[in-house]
């Protein structure tokens, strides 16, 4: 004995299935169209997620800098002659953000903060024997740094400690001047300090030019180094929500003082990038959803146009208008289902087939992707409510049908 079913249903199921191959069309029509979002979605996201991977690990979400020097005005001529005054703009100097420990405080208070890490940094030179680089010197606290900057997971030889004496280096800077692990190298500051410091660890950011310009050192010994005692050069900030990144510096200058850049302006025309992928995405998603609802409202049209007589006899024997739209409503929304369950599982087979053939010469993935609930989850409602919503106009041409019209043909 069969269970109870809806009136519905059991029209639908059967409507459907006497137009087999016009559903079998129509449900790989919607199952192409809901492959293509899952794996164009899946493509760019995982795209723009190695974008921003590659640009922010190296870098804080925020930073905090000293005022820079106001431009001075010259005025040439005799004492008591009027003279045109010349505008010189004046020599940037090593300097530190006014008391710093009390910014940093009001920052941590911030829900949306993450870490705030103190950093002095300036231009020094490196000399080992006869050679010498150009560097940029960069005091750390190594504790909060690395949540920052995840230099422990760069590290190619020795380790991140950083005493007094230690010093990190880049690959390319070991290479250029014959330095490994252990060695001894003196790094002359701008400010005139000097100073023999011990390579403890050897990194790799994934940039020739960091590696060659970038190194670091403890915290105080900068300080000391670079004539700043108890100053920083800036202050480094991460936050929970990276695209909001240019609101939350905004609102530190404003309770600071202190001129805040966030990744987002210091990036810009990266970050014009990823918003145009965003934009490319969703048009994806919008012309291929309009395409899938012409195809199921197209096809529902010549079912009714084929059903008519069906139609008028169920209208004669008493089914109302409401049950019949729903009938019709139903076949939509039946339509994009099944098809986006196809669809979502032809694009995860894709996926799987992307990540597996398509690397790089290193071996790793050209783009990362990952196979994402919440994405399959959206495939599946967007698809079923854009059946539905395509056998709207469809569905109220046949509950407006006249009955005694539809069985005279």
């Amino acid at each position: 004995m069969k269970s109870w079913q809806p009136f519905e249903w059991i029209v639908a199921s059967r409507l459907l299935r006497d137009g087999r191959w016009q559903t079998v069309f129509i449900i790989s029509g919607v199952a192409i169209g809901v492959a293509v979002i899952v794996f164009m979605s899946a493509l760019l996201n995982g795209l723009q997620a190695n974008f921003i991977r590659r640009v922010l690990t190296a870098q804080a979400h925020i930073q905090l800098l000293p005022p820079k020097e106001a431009v001075r005005a010259l005025r040439h001529g005799a004492p008591g002659e009027q003279a045109a005054a010349t505008l010189q703009a004046p020599l940037q100097r090593q300097k530190s953000i006014d008391q710093w420990q009390a910014a940093a405080a009001q920052i941590r208070t911030l829900p949306e903060v993450v870490t705030v890490s103190p950093t002095a940094a300036g231009s020094a030179l490196v000399v080992r024997g006869e050679a010498s680089r150009a560097i940029t010197l960069a005091g750390i606290d190594p504790a909060l740094y690395f949540r920052i900057v995840a230099l422990p997971e760069k590290i190619v030889t020795g380790s991140t400690r950083l005493n007094a004496a230690d010093i990190l280096i880049g690959t390319e800077l070991a290479d250029d001047l014959g330095l490994a692990v252990g060695d001894k190298l003196r790094v002359t500051a701008g400010s005139g300090g000097d100073m023999v410091f011990t390579v403890s660890g050897i990194f790799d950011l994934g940039n020739k030019g960091a590696n060659q310009r970038n190194t670091f050192v403890a915290l105080h010994t900068a300080q000391s180094l670079l004539g700043l005692q108890g100053g920083v050069s800036s202050l480094e900030v991460t936050v929970s929500d990276i695209y909001a990144a240019e609101d939350v510096a905004q609102r530190i200058t404003a309770r600071t003082g202190v001129q805040a850049d966030s990744w987002i302006k210091t990036n810009a025309q990266f970050f014009s990038a990823v918003q145009a992928q965003v934009s490319a995405n969703t048009a994806i998603r919008f012309f291929v959803g309009l395409s899938v609802a012409f195809g199921i409202a197209s096809v529902l049209f010549v079912s009714v146009v084929q059903r008519s007589r069906e139609i008028g006899i169920l209208r004669a024997m008493g089914v109302t208008r409401q049950r019949v739209l729903r009938l019709f409503l139903l076949q939509g929304g039946l339509l994009g289902l099944a098809g986006s369950a196809v669809g979502s599982v032809v694009g995860a087979v894709a996926l799987i087939l992307w990540r597996e053939l398509a690397r790089g010469p290193d071996g790793q993935p050209l783009v990362p992707v990952t196979l994402q609930a919440p994405l399959f989850v959206v495939a599946l409602l967007l698809a079923t409510v854009t059946g539905v919503l395509a056998a709207m106009a469809p569905a109220l041409r046949a509950a407006r049908l006249d009955p005694v019209v539809a069985i005279r043909g």
